[in-house]
């Protein structure tokens, strides 16, 4: 088994890791680093349970290897809040009850945050566009689209 040395930043805190070949970002996560927000829910790249940004583009990470991620800005459901404070779209999933059982919710989330981040005022299309390859059981589709727009809302009142 050949093993590779990486240097990556997650949540802004800059981690190094020996990791296997074979060792996916989704393990690194939430085996070594500890951060089990990210869901693995097919190991497969089907459900979106496992995105997590990185370098700013969602991915599934447990179809990304940990040495891919070498080098790289990896951000987690775990780095959305900042200093005590829920970002605008946990504010507003809870608000709109889009968490339903909340497995799917971080991957959900990970991705509302890089369409806003490129988009602070998206179209219901864009918003449906941007959470395709994710699968919520409990339907909760109509209050996770509602949340992503109040969530740009509130985040377009707070930049004014």
């Amino acid at each position: 088994m050949s093993f590779h040395t990486i240097n990556l930043k997650i949540n802004d805190v800059a981690h190094t890791a020996s990791v296997e070949g074979n060792l996916t970002l989704l393990e690194l996560l939430r085996e070594r680093i500890g951060l089990t927000g990210t869901k693995n829910g097919c190991f497969s790249g089907e459900c979106g349970a496992c995105t997590v940004l990185m370098n700013g583009e969602p991915v599934n990470s447990c179809m990304v290897l940990a040495a891919e991620a070498d080098g790289a800005r990896i951000l987690t459901v775990e780095g959305l809040a900042e200093n005590g404070r829920m970002d605008a779209l946990q504010e507003a999933f809870i608000e709109e009850t889009g968490t339903q059982c909340g497995f799917c919710t971080p991957g959900m989330l990970i991705s509302a945050r890089a369409l806003l981040d490129r988009n602070p005022n998206p179209s219901e299309e864009e918003i449906k566009q941007a959470l395709r390859g994710h699968l919520c059981r409990c339907t909760g589709y109509v209050r996770i689209i509602r949340a992503v727009q109040k969530a740009a809302a509130l985040e377009s009142r707070r930049a004014a």
